[in-house]
């Protein structure tokens, strides 16, 4: 079963205090203590943010590390990335990181791995990479459309709700057919696909959605069901 789990925004980055979002990714591989490891590439590696996935993950009940392009822990990438259970992709410029992604091989391997029945998941750039396209502001300040790898169909648009250009942008590109249709995610909203369907959609906040964006004759924006991860 190929599994990725995509992110509009949440997580141990964004929100800290609420460890709904992780802990659903963490119960996913099936396994009692999961090894995870943090692809931190879009950010630069930023070692603010890597400190904050091993503080967060290091209170689980799995076994965290993460994969540096920058200082890799080892020559064979593949393998150390092959032995995962989970990949989980953070955010930052998505045209670096798939610039880097394919210059070292990673595009290839990850590929292996979602074949393999790893779970892949991210954030933001670790969300939107999955797709074919993805509304981005790798360029600047400016949103536009960004070609990703194609495991998942369509277009995403994560930070929803979370940045105030991301909804009407995404509705201007997809309507002006500079973008294919596809979903968006509010922050704090994790979309569950399992062989490229989805199978789950879960929040970490009780009124964080996803949506499929379409256009025929005007723009049509369907609100799909969303399981709140807490107690109401």
């Amino acid at each position: 079963m190929k599994q990725i789990i995509a992110l509009g925004g949440g997580g141990f980055s964004m929100e800290p205090e609420n460890q709904l979002l992780d802990k659903y990714i963490l119960h996913q591989s099936k396994k009692t203590s999961p090894n995870i490891c943090f692809i931190p590439t879009a950010s630069g590696d930023s070692d603010n943010y890597i400190s904050k996935y091993y503080t967060f993950f290091e209170q689980q009940k799995c076994q965290p590390s993460h994969l540096s392009l920058f200082q890799p822990p080892t020559r064979d990438l593949e393998g150390f990335l092959l032995e995962k259970d989970i990949i989980y992709v953070g955010g930052g410029n998505t045209r670096n990181l798939l610039i880097l992604w394919k210059e070292w091989g990673l595009d290839v391997i990850l590929k292996k791995a979602w074949e393999q029945g790893i779970v892949l998941t991210g954030l933001s750039a670790g969300s939107i990479c999955w797709f074919e396209e993805g509304v981005t502001d790798s360029f600047g300040d400016q949103l536009e459309s960004l070609k990703c790898l194609g495991f998942l169909k369509g277009s995403n648009c994560p930070h929803y709700d979370g940045e105030l250009e991301r909804r009407p942008s995404y509705h201007q590109l997809i309507a002006t057919k500079k973008m294919l249709p596809g979903i968006a995610a509010d922050d704090g909203v994790a979309i569950h696909f399992t062989d490229q369907e989805i199978s789950k959609i879960v929040s970490s906040r009780p009124n964080a959605k996803a949506y499929k964006v379409y256009f025929d004759r005007n723009i049509n924006e369907i609100e799909l069901k969303t399981e709140y991860l807490g107690k109401r």
